[in-house]
């Protein structure tokens, strides 16, 4: 799953916009951005967080600097649980090339010392997209932890199952392949339609314009039946 897996992946099923968001960690962004560059992708930059309440939230950046500074800020949030490599498997930084820079000693998956409510007020004040990640699913998601969707500054919610009654609670909702492993990269994509103008002569994107086109519902997701 280095971020030149994704890029070939996302242009094989015919992407053209993709977000990295590792766990708790934007530092695989610079890769990424070089990776997306060389397959014609427009590349998002992110980390998919988990709150003091093991609540997932996706927070997603236009430009990597901006994920690496909040991840930065992130750090002195997260539990420092020492990382067993031997259990858990690599956890590494890479370059373009899959070039190991540095292994964390300090595990990424915990949880970070900020409730639900901060991190997603705390992303959205920092210009994130905010997207509470797989609502529906029995673990890690905001309804089976905390019960419900409480009202919050998104861009839209994360589903992996067609929504029952009102459980997005009327904000857009939106599918993705939460991909752990090169084979689910690209499952559930979802097609959003954006204004002329979305895409920037450097290949990144406009965030604005994606926030916008999220909110006034212009996304049309696939959901895993």
């Amino acid at each position: 799953m280095s971020p030149r897996v994704l890029a070939r992946a996302a242009r094989v099923k015919g992407l053209e916009l993709v977000a990295l968001t590792d766990h708790n960690s934007a530092l695989n962004a610079p890769a990424w951005l070089d990776c997306a560059r060389a397959e014609g992708i427009v590349p998002l930059f992110g980390m998919e967080l988990t709150t003091a309440e093991e609540v997932h939230v996706l927070c997603i950046f236009s430009d990597p600097d901006s994920a690496l500074e909040f991840g930065r800020y992130l750090k002195g949030q997260l539990l420092p649980l020492p990382y067993n490599a031997e259990t858990l498997g690599d956890q590494v930084v890479v370059d373009k090339d899959e070039n190991v820079l540095d292994m964390p000693d300090y595990y990424l998956g915990s949880s970070l010392l900020l409730g639900y409510d901060e991190v997603c007020l705390t992303a959205s004040e920092r210009g994130a997209l905010v997207i509470p990640a797989h609502i529906d699913r029995p673990m890690f998601g905001v309804i089976s932890q905390l019960g419900f969707l409480p009202e919050g500054p998104y861009s839209a919610v994360e589903l992996i199952r067609a929504p029952i009654g009102d459980s997005a609670k009327g904000y857009t909702a939106i599918t993705g392949s939460d991909a752990h492993y090169p084979e689910n990269i690209g499952r559930r994509p979802f097609a959003l339609t954006l204004d002329a103008g979305w895409k920037l002569p450097n290949g990144l994107a406009r965030l604005d314009f994606i926030k916008s086109a999220l909110i006034t519902g212009q996304a049309m997701p696939q959901y895993q039946l």
